[in-house]
Parts: structure tokens; sequence; C-alpha cells
């Protein structure tokens, strides 16, 4: 029996979508590793407050602005800093956090390819 290739695709449906060259596995877990990161709401908070700052945040001050305990703004912190987004500076017994600029332009990447994308074209 001869198998036949079924095309799902008209002819006529719209313009093919361009493809994008793969990333490396390496370059794509730690993309993926960033943006698991941010999915949570407390650690997007978090990124954005430290974001936000001109200088680099100490943990106490991370940790008085929100309502869960130092364990738990410690562990997201460690997930952001795992995922390359934040770095961590000790001064004595304090740690300060700042923004990884190197994590910023993987994740920001991503998004400036979608923000050039024509409307109604795929991601190139």
């Amino acid at each position: 029996m001869k198998s036949q290739t079924i095309r799902l695709r008209p002819d006529d449906c719209c313009p093919v979508p361009l493809s994008c060259p793969p990333l490396a596995d390496d370059e794509r877990d730690r993309l993926l590793l960033a943006l698991k990161a941010l999915a949570d709401g407390t650690r997007l908070r978090i990124f954005e407050l430290i974001a936000a700052q001109d200088a680099p945040v100490c943990a106490c001050d991370i940790v008085d602005r929100f309502d869960v305990s130092q364990p738990t703004i410690a562990h997201h912190l460690r997930t952001l800093r795992e995922a390359g987004l934040i770095t961590t500076t000790r001064q004595g017994v304090w740690a300060y956090y700042a923004v990884d600029p190197a994590g910023v332009t993987r994740v920001s990447g991503l998004f400036a390819v979608a923000a050039s994308a024509e409307p109604g074209l795929a991601l190139r």
C-alpha cells in the first residue's frame, strides 16, 4: 500500500509563515528557566521591584514589601537568581539584589522579535 501525504494547509490560506532558526539547546533551556521564573506572580513582582531600583536592593527591603515569610522570599530570590535574572552581592550578613543584564537581554530578545512581527504573521 502506497502512503499519501495529506496536505492540511489550503493553498489560498494566507502567506506562508517565515521560519526562524532554532535556539541552541542550552540557550533554549536558559530562556525557559527565566520565563518559568517570571510566570509566578510573586516572583514577577519581586523582579519588578528589583528592576525599578537604581542600586542593588537589600533583601530586608524586599521582605518588608510582601505578605509572605522571609523563607518564601528567599526561595523566590534563589529561583530568580538561578534563572539568570538577578545577581546577588553580600555585604556583611546582608544580601543585595540587582537585575542581571544578560538575563534581561535574553528574555527581552524574545519579546523584541514578537514586537517586530507584522500583525497576523507568525513570530520570525
